[in-house]
C-alpha cells in the first residue's frame, strides 16, 4: 500500500501533505482492495514511538490497531478510497472501541481427583512463576493439571498484554474481534513438534515459535520424552534468559519468551496404569527419561511424581476450587512484587542469583539443607538459587516475611522430585 501511495503521488506530479505523516500499512490486491497483514500491532505501537501522529491499516487489521492509544488509527478498504482520503481527506473507517470481554471459563482444579501434592505445586508454581515437571503412569490428572495452572494467574497488566498480543500479531495468531489479550496464555504443541515450531524460524526474518507465543503465560510439552532431543535442548537458553534469537541470513530476530514450563511425562515407554505390569528393562527406563539432559533438568524447580489413586479418593468431598487458590496466588504475588520491586523483577522466578546473596541472604541454619546438598554434589549453584525462590515462594503462600528451614527444606524435596504440602 505504501509503494502504491508512492507511485500515485508521482504519477499526479502534486504533494500529499498527509503522505507526509502517515504511516501505511497493508498488501495492496491485485483488484485494488487492501489486505490485512501480519504484524500490525508492534508496527503501529513503533510508528507511535517515533512520533508519526497517524496510521492508516487494513479495515482487517484495524481492531487490532486500535489497541495502541496516542496515534490516530484509521481502516481503508481500497486504493480509490485511499486515494481520496489522500487527495481531498474523504472518511476512512474510525477507530474501533474495544468493550468490555466476556469472562471465559476456565477448568478448575476440584475437577481434579486426589493428586494432593501435585495440587499444591501446581499452586507454588503458580504463585512465583516456577517451571514444573510431572510424572506418572497415564490417567493420573497430568494433563488436567497443567491446563488448570493458567486459570491461577492474574489477568496480563495492560503493559504484558501488550507484549503478548504484539507477539502474537507477528505469528497471525490473533482474533479479528478481540484481539487484545488479556488472560496468560497457554500453549501446548504436539510432541512431534520440530525446532523451529518450538522456538521459532522459518525463511527470511524468523517468525516466533511456541516459545514466544507463551510468553508471559504457560508453555505445556505432554510426552516430553517423546520430543526431539534438539528441540528439548534449545529450550535451554529461553528458561535462561526469557528470550529467544535467531539468526538468520537477513539478521536476528529476537522475541519475548518468559513463560512457565510444564512437563509432563510416564515413567518408562510401556507406561502401565499400575507400575508393577511394566514390562520395561531398567536400561529401557534409563533412557526414555534420559533424553531429558541434566542442564535442562537443572532449570525445573519443581518436581513431582504422580501414583494412581485408589477408589477411596472419590469417596471424599470435592476438593478445592481454583478460586479460592487464585486467590492465595495474588496475595503470594502481591507480596513478591512489592519485595522485588525495587529491583526491577515482579515474581520470585525472575530474581538473579546476586539479588538473592547480596540483599536477601538468609542465615546459616537456614541454609543448612542447601548447604549440605551442594556439599555432597546433589545440586549445582542453579539449584541452590532455584531452591531459595521456591522457599521465598512457600514463604510468600504462607504469608511469612522471610523463608523458614522448613520452607526450604520443601523446596529441596521439590527438586528431588518429593515434596509435601
Amino acid at each position: 500500500m505504501a509503494l502504491a501511495a508512492a507511485v500515485l503521488c508521482a504519477n499526479r506530479k502534486k504533494p500529499w501533505e498527509r503522505l507526509e505523516k502517515t504511516v501505511l500499512l497493508g498488501e495492496l490486491a491485485l483488484d485494488a482492495r487492501i489486505r490485512p497483514v501480519k504484524g500490525v500491532l508492534p508496527a503501529v505501537l513503533a510508528a507511535k514511538h517515533q512520533g508519526w501522529p497517524t496510521a492508516v491499516v487494513p479495515v482487517g487489521n484495524l481492531a487490532e490497531a486500535s489497541l495502541v492509544d496516542g496515534i490516530e488509527v484509521l481502516g481503508v478498504r481500497t486504493l480509490r478510497q485511499l486515494q481520496q482520503w489522500l487527495e481531498s481527506g474523504a472518511a476512512l473507517d474510525p477507530r474501533v472501541e474495544h468493550g468490555t470481554a466476556h469472562p471465559e471459563s476456565r477448568p478448575d482444579l476440584s475437577d481434579v481427583v486426589g493428586q494432593s501434592q501435585a495440587r499444591f505445586a501446581v499452586e507454588v508454581a503458580a504463585a512465583g512463576a516456577h517451571h514444573l515437571m510431572l510424572t506418572g503412569p497415564p490417567g493420573v490428572g497430568k494433563t488436567m493439571l497443567a491446563q488448570r495452572l493458567p486459570g491461577l494467574l492474574p489477568d496480563l497488566t495492560e503493559q504484558e498484554a501488550l507484549e503478548v498480543t504484539a507477539v502474537h500479531s507477528v505469528a497471525g495468531t490473533l482474533s479479528a474481534r478481540t484481539p487484545l489479550i488479556t488472560r496468560p496464555p497457554f500453549i501446548a504443541p504436539h510432541h512431534s513438534s520440530s525446532v523451529a515450531a518450538l522456538v521459532g524460524g522459518g525463511s527470511g526474518v524468523a517468525k516466533p515459535g511456541a516459545v514466544s507465543r507463551a510468553h508471559r503465560g504457560v508453555l505445556f510439552l505432554d510426552e516430553c520424552p517423546e520430543l526431539r532431543l534438539t528441540a528439548l535442548e534449545a529450550l535451554r537458553t529461553p528458561l535462561e534468559d526469557g528470550e529467544i534469537r535467531i539468526a538468520r541470513r537477513d539478521g536476528v530476530a529476537r522475541y519475548p519468551a518468559r513463560f512457565q514450563l510444564v512437563l509432563a511425562a510416564n515413567p518408562c515407554p510401556c507406561a502401565p496404569t499400575d507400575p508393577r505390569n511394566c514390562v520395561c528393562s531398567p536400561l529401557q527406563r534409563r533412557r526414555y527419561l534420559g533424553k531429558l539432559s541434566g542442564p535442562l533438568m537443572d532449570r525445573i524447580d519443581l518436581k513431582v511424581h504422580m501414583h494412581t489413586e485408589r477408589a477411596g479418593a472419590f469417596a471424599t468431598g470435592a476438593a478445592e476450587g481454583s478460586e479460592q487458590i487464585r486467590q492465595r496466588v495474588a496475595a503470594a504475588r502481591a507480596a513478591s512484587a512489592a519485595r522485588w520491586h525495587p529491583f526491577g523483577f515482579t515474581t520470585n522466578a525472575e530474581v538473579t542469583g546476586a539479588v538473592l546473596r547480596r540483599h536477601f541472604a538468609l542465615d546459616s541454619a537456614t541454609m543448612a539443607p542447601l548447604r549440605a546438598s551442594l556439599d555432597k554434589g546433589l545440586i549445582s549453584i542453579r539449584g541452590v538459587h532455584r531452591c531459595l525462590r521456591v522457599a521465598w515462594t512457600l514463604a510468600d503462600l504462607a504469608g511469612r516475611p522471610t523463608p523458614t528451614t522448613d520452607d526450604v527444606a520443601v523446596a529441596l524435596s521439590f527438586r528431588e522430585q518429593g515434596g509435601v504440602p
